[in-house]
């Protein structure tokens, strides 16, 4: 019969248990037997939560202390050599090291996870680089799940996967590699079958992309070779349609095939077609990405359809990806607008549309008759709600013309302008914008919420703290001072609360990264700025220094793609809405005295379509809503823009196009390699390449910054660079940030020198 199965499941604890543990666990305030029992209590809740639900094939091994991909590199022993590994099993000490760095050794890169928001850690890899089972956790956890009672499927990075998102230290191509693998993949799968385990879930996500010849070739072999163990492998695919990669995925010898029918949608009377007789075929039908209500009429329609093309016991139900990408539990939003929180899904709750899309497939509508009837009433309610629909942003958007997307001088006309204006020394320092969330904005914060605190003792606490910021600053010489974003919870849900259209959850958290957690803002309908929400605190900032202040805003495209964004319209029409809020308020910021507005775009590079065929299309809407949101200030403003942890190469047109006067980029954790994109494009405008990895609690040293400012003139003129850290200071303590900071100021001090 048609089964309920489930692909992953957020690791992060109900109230992100996990991310506190492990920062306590960083600390030295509990054990590592302490936090290896919490992640076994979070493990033990959240299968039993996807049992007791219905769920037939229960993932196992998608859980992590960091993240899932640097766990596939502790299980193949593939630990780079510079934390001069034992060689015996992995140890936390060394997992940790890989993940953030220690006092002597940087960590290793991270990059977005295909077009999602959250970050992976990048496997390096060598010709020289051995491969060998080096850690039990996805034997223990798979004997934990059975001592509980639960079915275990266990998950895996497939092996051209990971080798294709893998990083090659010395010019080999990492699928040479092949051979090498296999071997340890075809021993940890003749592990768990000895276990009693009946399916291993192989996640192949790079099928979603448009692949080459090598990889389709590494396929091939890789599940050639990983057949025929007494064990069977359902091979999983997410994000996108196979397209040109229908038949290779279809025609592998696995016993089941995954794929996406949300982000993937209009596929499936293709795999049908071509389906192996004696292949399962799993249906993901409920969005892993998003928190909107399915539609089970129309889901039942597709998963009907299957089913009388296949026959029930060759059909799946579940969801389109993992559910990491959603918060947990709807249960725990007691405070949201009831007809909003109607319309919505997490995890917990996509369990249920799993399981009710299966009951119905098996024994027909009448047996979720009640959750059909309300799934129409959402659809309907969406659909009619005067609170979604805007007639002033629709009027404003009707009325757009091309002089907005524009400033009214190129860059190259625009320069001397600024220099004049802004009067700026070689090498200008300055951050990306935030500093360090200490324990008394914390607590501010919280007796806000909690109403021991009123809007005024707040706003005097925050003052506090910029002046403490802009002074630290002043005294360090920092060129360009920001107000360090005291008063900001996240950088897109601080802005998505105070625009019409949004809304906002109260434990909506999902993971971006390791243990940083966001809460990202919903967007629900038409959006606009009601009033100002930054010019107050960047203007009191100003006030405190002659130094140049930085305005700090987040760009349109992020706030989208950082947002769950409302499904029933372009996201490009989203955009643009978002970037006419943004313009009203960069023109504010200007006309409060505000000469620099940085813009951050980290998100542009991550929302560009998985297929090649729709990136034109993509990249030109993205474009102008940047240039939409920037364009309505003086030649004399300079606009800066921020994007972290990408790959730049194939969108530099794109890039260029924004237009932004400065662009500052990550370049520490990469020693200078992302940089490589914009001086072989011969980026005209300024950048600010990284010399400061921010996402280790490592103090870099002056000599190691001018190392890679070094690198940077190399390259690049040095009147077009920039010098900052590679990423906001919000995560990082004083005590870090200020003799960096310090060791940043001299580093730029020294290349002036050298300079004058």
């Amino acid at each position: 019969m048609v089964l309920a199965t489930n692909l992953g499941f957020p690791r992060i604890g109900a109230k992100r248990e996990l991310k506190f543990a492990t920062e306590n666990f960083w600390k030295g305030t509990i054990s590592e037997a302490e936090l290896v029992q919490i992640g076994a209590d979070i493990r033990c809740t959240h299968w039993m939560m996807q049992k007791e639900a219905g769920i037939a094939h229960i993932p196992v091994n998608d859980f992590a202390f960091y993240d899932q991909m640097l766990d596939m590199t502790a299980l193949l022993g593939a630990v780079p050599p510079r934390y001069k590994w034992s060689g015996d099993a992995v140890d936390m000490a060394t997992y940790f090291a890989m993940a953030r760095g220690n006092a002597t050794t940087p960590a290793m890169e991270m990059t977005k996870w295909f077009d999602t928001n959250y970050h992976y850690i990048v496997p390096e890899l060598t010709a020289a680089t051995q491969f060998r089972i080096s850690t039990r956790k996805i034997f223990d956890e798979v004997a934990e799940a059975k001592a509980l009672g639960v079915m275990p499927r266990p998950v895996l990075i497939g092996p051209v996967t990971y080798l294709s998102l893998g990083k090659s230290k010395d010019g080999t191509s990492p699928l040479d590699l092949l051979s090498k693998i296999l071997p340890v993949y075809r021993q940890i799968l003749i592990k768990l079958a000895e276990q009693g385990v009946e399916w291993v879930q192989m996640d192949e996500p790079i099928l979603a992309l448009d692949i080459s010849a090598a990889q389709e070739a590494a396929f091939r072999t890789a599940y050639a070779t990983l057949v025929g163990f007494g064990i069977k492998i359902c091979l999983t695919t997410y994000f996108e349609k196979l397209s040109a990669n229908e038949d290779l995925a279809l025609g592998l010898p696995t016993e089941a095939l995954h794929i996406d029918l949300r982000r993937g949608a209009g596929q499936l009377d293709s795999v049908l077609a071509k389906m192996p007789a004696d292949k399962i075929l799993s249906l993901g039908l409920v969005d892993g990405r998003n928190i909107w209500r399915n539609n089970l009429r129309a889901s039942l329609g597709l998963a009907h359809h299957a089913v009388d093309k296949l026959g029930a016991d060759r059909v799946w139900i579940a969801p389109s990806c993992s559910l990491l990408h959603c918060p947990i539990d709807l249960a725990h939003e007691v405070r949201m607008d009831p007809q909003l929180r109607s319309w919505m899904a997490y995890a917990a709750q996509k369990l249920k549309e799993i399981v009710a899309i299966t009951k119905a497939t098996q024994n027909g509508e009448s047996a979720i008759a009640e959750a059909l009837t309300e799934s129409d009433a959402v659809v309907k309610d969406r659909a009619t709600s005067p609170r979604i629909h805007d007639p002033a942003v629709k009027s404003r958007m009707a009325k757009l013309s091309p002089h907005l997307f524009h400033r009214s001088l190129p860059f190259s006309e625009r320069r001397p302008l600024q220099r004049t204006a802004l009067g700026l020394p070689l090498f200008p320092t300055t951050t990306i914008g935030s500093f360090p969330q200490t324990k008394n904005i914390r607590e501010a914060r919280a007796a806000l919420k909690k109403g021991t605190l009123d809007l005024t003792g707040y706003d005097a606490a925050m003052k506090e703290e910029i002046k403490t910021v802009v002074a630290f600053q002043d005294e360090i010489g920092l060129d360009v001072p920001v107000h360090g974003e005291p008063e900001r919870n996240d950088m897109v849900e601080y802005f998505g609360e105070q625009l019409k259209g949004y809304t906002f959850s109260q434990n909506g958290w999902v993971q971006s990264y390791g243990t940083r957690c966001v809460k990202p803002p919903i967007i629900f309908g038409d959006v606009s700025r009601p009033a100002p929400m930054t010019v107050a605190w960047s203007s009191y900032a100003q006030s405190l220094t002659p130094r140049p202040m930085k305005g700090m805003l987040t760009g349109p495209i992020t706030m989208l793609f950082w947002s769950f964004v409302r499904d029933d319209q372009p996201k490009s029409e989203t955009c643009k809405q978002i970037a006419l809020a943004l313009r009203d308020e960069v023109v504010d910021l200007e006309a409060a005295g505000i000469r620099i507005i940085q813009i951050d775009e980290p998100a542009i590079r991550e929302g560009l379509p998985l297929h090649r065929d729709d990136w034109d299309s993509y990249l030109k809407w993205a474009v102008e809503s940047f240039r939409l949101s920037a364009s309505g200030v003086r030649n004399e403003t300079q606009i800066h823009t921020h994007m972290c942890y990408s790959e730049f190469n194939d969108i530099m047109g794109a890039i260029a196009a924004l237009d932004a006067d400065s662009i500052s980029i990550e370049t520490s954790r990469s020693q200078m390699e992302l940089l490589e994109a914009f001086t072989e494009f011969h980026y005209p405008n300024e950048i600010g390449p990284g010399v400061y990895d921010i996402h280790s609690p490592r103090i870099p040293s002056v000599d190691e910054m001018v190392v890679l400012l070094e690198k940077a003139v190399t390259v690049l003129d040095p009147a077009q660079i920039w010098v900052n850290p590679d990423c906001g200071l919000k995560t990082r303590g004083w005590d870090e940030v200020k003799p960096a900071l310090v060791n940043m100021v001299k580093a730029a001090q020294i290349m002036r020198d050298r300079f004058r």
